[in-house]
């Protein structure tokens, strides 16, 4: 059985004892999520709707990208990062 949810933005399709990276969501490890499934399928069925139920595994940061700015000629450089904010979700059922 799978489902398609959708969180931050993106859609996961996703599975029991599946473990997905999405953008941050309040909670410490341990916690229990309930997301909304926009569609849900066994085999060849597919219905619209339901929940997914998942357990938060981990708060955690995505890899760093370096933002690098830079005028020819003029003497204009910039560099910045940015980490990700993210959530370890670990599927526990579908239904």
């Amino acid at each position: 059985m799978f489902a398609v949810v959708r969180t931050g933005g993106k859609q996961y399709r996703v599975a029991a004892d599946d473990t997905i990276l999405v953008e941050k969501l309040d909670g410490v490890a341990g916690d229990i999520v309930n997301l909304e499934a926009m569609m849900s399928g066994v085999g060849g069925e597919i219905t619209m709707g339901g929940t997914v139920a998942a357990t938060i595994v981990a708060q955690t940061k995505s890899d760093k990208v370096i933002i690098f700015k830079k005028k020819r000629r003029h003497n204009y450089r910039r560099k910045n990062g940015h980490r990700q904010q993210l959530t370890v979700l670990k599927i526990t059922s579908v239904a």
